[in-house]
């Protein structure tokens, strides 16, 4: 069979050059495809070079800030805005322990799966705005170019950054984290490590990806359940008796979770790996984007 040789049309180049990217990379770059489509447009005033709109003068507005050239063809003053194009630098992290590498069912991705993707699809849209990123645990310093994204994917892959909650070192003051995981572990314990985040003024954001199956416990009947991390196992004669108890129980750690955050000016999301991953992307690139300063 003949070569077909080097690609010639830049469709058949950007083909090939797909072929080679993570399968990861991919569908996080459709899911950020999608959701910057609904943040488009979504500008804010700020210092910056890119001319925005011009508003009326009002009192305590600098006279420096007054456009003489549009105001002089109306009687009114007129100030001149640009866009705000301060960039920040943002580090995230996926918690990789063998928790997360669970699913109740086939056609649900694996929490660890959801979490990656999310990850790196906030990255893309952190990007696309200027901003720098990096993976906690890496050592990788931030970075915007457009080969950053590609880098993080593969360490992903290859199991890169570390599985335990990362520590603050390596991340200057007021810098911004998002750390992503299933946040099983007792609140006191995330909240210990967050006030480690906070005590050097970096803010940040918890992103709870769980099972469906972990928040309804759908289970009926004889059901032995199996740690994942050296808990053990347990038989439960008639799983569906523990449902009540069960969801008490988690609404008292998503609300210690949530306090947790609240308590060092950090923000709490919860997300279901069978909903779209869309939804999840939305509320935190808002919420970054929100960040004071801004």
């Amino acid at each position: 069979m003949r070569d077909a040789g080097p690609p010639r049309t830049p469709r058949q180049r950007a083909e090939r050059a797909a072929t080679g990217l993570p399968p990861l990379l991919l569908a996080a770059e459709r899911v950020a495809a999608t959701v910057a489509q609904g943040v488009h447009g979504r500008r804010r005033v700020g210092p910056g070079e890119t001319f925005w709109q011009y508003r009326e003068y009002t009192a305590g507005d600098p006279a420096a800030s007054i456009d003489w050239r549009r105001s002089a063809r109306s009687d009114r003053l007129f100030v001149r805005q640009t866009e705000w194009e301060a960039a920040q630098s943002v580090w995230l992290w996926r918690d990789g322990s063998p928790s997360m590498a669970w699913r109740s069912r086939e056609t649900l991705p694996t929490k660890r799966e959801r979490a990656e993707l999310l990850v790196l699809a906030l990255m893309s849209l952190m990007i696309r705005a200027g901003e720098r990123v990096s993976l906690l645990g890496t050592g990788a310093a931030p970075s915007a170019d457009q080969g950053t994204l590609a880098r993080m994917a593969l360490m992903l892959e290859r199991g890169g950054a570390t599985d335990d909650l990362p520590e603050p070192g390596g991340v200057p003051r007021y810098g911004q984290v998002v750390l992503v995981g299933d946040f099983l572990a007792e609140p006191e314990a995330v909240l210990e490590r967050v006030r480690a985040f906070a005590g050097r003024a970096v803010g940040g954001h918890l992103v709870q990806v769980l099972d469906p199956a972990e928040e309804d416990l759908p289970y009926r009947g004889r059901v032995r359940f199996q740690g994942l991390e050296g808990e053990g196992s347990w038989l439960a004669p008639r799983a569906e008796t523990l449902r009540a108890a069960y969801d008490t129980r988690m609404a008292a750690h998503r609300d210690g979770l949530t306090a947790a955050a609240q308590r060092v000016g950090w923000q709490f999301t919860r997300h279901r790996t069978d909903r779209p991953p869309e939804t999840a992307l939305l509320a935190l690139h808002t919420a970054l984007q929100a960040r004071p300063g801004r």
